[in-house]
């Protein structure tokens, strides 16, 4: 989890900036949070205290009011009514991380996945981002090798991840996708060739695009599968949240996280 905001937080910056180098500092001095860190909590929070995700994520969003949120999202959470607004946006996904952890059953992961995301992507595309990513951490949990993965997000979710991260780099900048479907499967190939947590979060934002939620969705997965997250950078994002966000991170990192540090 704390790599997801850690993603989150060193792409803030990138979003609507995007670059296409791997060298750059990993925190600039306007790196903050933003929805996909307050959301991410909010469905731990969820996990946690067994609440239910439209509550959670409408009280997160009152606390948290002006961190970037689409306007979509902030129409539903300031609306009485909790029907879903059917999104196909990479909202779903990049809030998933904690359900890849939480659960013990790939069942439990997938079926938790859409729970999470129908409340406000209630499509396919926003249910099949947030369940891909959900499973890949999972799987990285697991102690299932690259190869596994990619196989099982290929035949599952149909993403297709043959398209190496040299060729997006090419143009995927030019192009804003927020959508599952155009960012989800760019993010787990971010993942599945990087070395290590920070390459993997280089890796990410080199790409362009919607920077700081892809770094988020890689984040959350190279936590799970590389297990060590160097420890400037873990006590850089600590920093940079607040006592509550700090507190559900550790409450969740101690219940269901590897102990493993850099």
């Amino acid at each position: 989890m704390i790599g997801a905001i850690a993603g989150d937080i060193i792409g803030s910056v990138y979003e609507g900036h995007n670059i296409t180098i791997m060298d750059f500092p990993l925190f600039d001095l306007f790196c903050r949070f933003t929805d996909d860190t307050v959301l991410t909590v909010a469905v731990a929070d969820a996990i946690m205290t067994g609440s239910g995700y439209e509550e959670k994520f409408k009280e997160y969003f009152k606390l948290y009011p002006n961190r970037g949120y689409g306007p979509r999202f902030k129409r539903w959470a300031t609306s009485r009514r909790n029907a879903s607004n059917n999104s196909i946006g990479n909202g779903s996904a990049m809030r998933v991380s904690p359900v890849g952890f939480a659960f013990d059953s790939l069942e439990e992961v997938l079926a938790e996945a859409k729970r999470s995301a129908e409340v406000t992507h209630n499509s396919e595309g926003g249910i099949k981002g947030a369940q891909a990513v959900a499973s890949t951490i999972f799987l990285a949990r697991m102690g299932s090798s690259k190869t596994e993965m990619k196989k099982y997000i290929e035949q599952t979710f149909g993403y297709d991840l043959r398209e190496p991260l040299d060729k997006i780099r090419q143009y995927y900048y030019r192009h804003h996708d927020a959508t599952c479907d155009g960012s989800v499967p760019q993010a787990i190939t971010a993942f599945l060739e990087s070395n290590d947590f920070e390459d993997a979060i280089r890796k990410a934002i080199s790409i362009g695009g919607d920077s700081d939620t892809i770094a988020c969705m890689v984040g959350g997965i190279a936590q799970a599968f590389y297990k060590v997250i160097p420890q400037e950078i873990e006590d850089k994002v600590r920093s940079l949240l607040d006592q509550r966000l700090n507190r559900f991170v550790s409450e969740f990192m101690r219940k269901y996280c590897p102990k493993e540090r850099g």
